[in-house]
């Protein structure tokens, strides 16, 4: 094996290894269906068509999980969910 072939595989593992969380946006009484769109495509850079889809996720199922990826990512997202007065956190 290379020394090429070597790194390419220590950085997949490591990848691989990296804890991934979710943000998990929940279902409320408040907010209407195109300002969760607006603010998925906004704050989680989703289509208009996956914002859609998770807003109709939430409304009928309660919650949806609306981005996956590292704590560090997720955290600026969520908090523009939270500021824009949905209701959200990260596992």
């Amino acid at each position: 094996m290379s020394t090429k072939e070597k790194i390419q595989e220590e950085l997949l593992v490591e990848t691989s290894e990296l804890p991934l969380n979710e943000i998990v946006l929940y279902n409320d009484d408040v907010n209407t269906f195109d300002h969760v769109i607006d603010t998925l495509i906004y704050a989680c850079d989703h289509t208009p068509e996956q914002a859609e889809q998770c807003s109709i996720l939430v409304h009928y199922k309660g919650q949806c999980v609306v981005k996956t990826g590292e704590y560090k990512e997720l955290e600026p997202r969520c908090t523009m969910l939270l500021e824009a007065g949905l209701s959200a956190e990260i596992i």
